[in-house]
């Protein structure tokens, strides 16, 4: 039985649609919505304003809150409650670390541009790979 639900997000529609399975394959489960801060990005945009912060905490939530905003609308039109969590480093390490508290990850396929694909790499196929519990893939 699938109790404990993580669901990676950024401000993607692939991020979206995988929120939306979970809320549809578990909707007994506890989801936790996570937003990895900080990872790698073209230009290193993000990971360098959080990396440069006074506040690195304040810095990641702020770059979290439009996913986040996001998936908590996507909640509400499940009636749904979930969970909120922000992390900050590599995305796909950081998921995969988190992942063992979980009875499933629910993730995207991809996300971002072309550009982005590249230059981060494929996260979901490294959480696939690494993963301590299963995973869904989301397209």
């Amino acid at each position: 039985m699938v109790s404990r639900v993580l669901v990676p997000v950024d401000d993607s529609e692939m991020a979206m649609r995988a929120l939306r399975h979970a809320l549809d394959a578990y909707p007994d489960a506890e989801v936790t919505v996570l937003h990895v801060s900080g990872g790698a990005s073209p230009m290193m945009g993000a990971a360098t304003d959080i990396a440069l912060s006074e506040d690195v905490s304040g810095t990641a939530e702020a770059h979290a809150s439009d996913a986040l905003d996001r998936a908590r609308d996507v909640a509400a039109e499940y009636d749904a409650d979930v969970t909120t969590e922000v992390r900050v480093g590599r995305p796909a390490r950081t998921i995969v670390d988190c992942a063992e508290d979980f009875d499933v990850v629910v993730l995207g396929s991809h996300s971002g541009s072309l550009s982005e694909r590249l230059f981060v790499g494929n996260v979901a196929d490294r959480v696939v790979r690494r993963s301590p519990v299963p995973v869904t893939v989301v397209r």
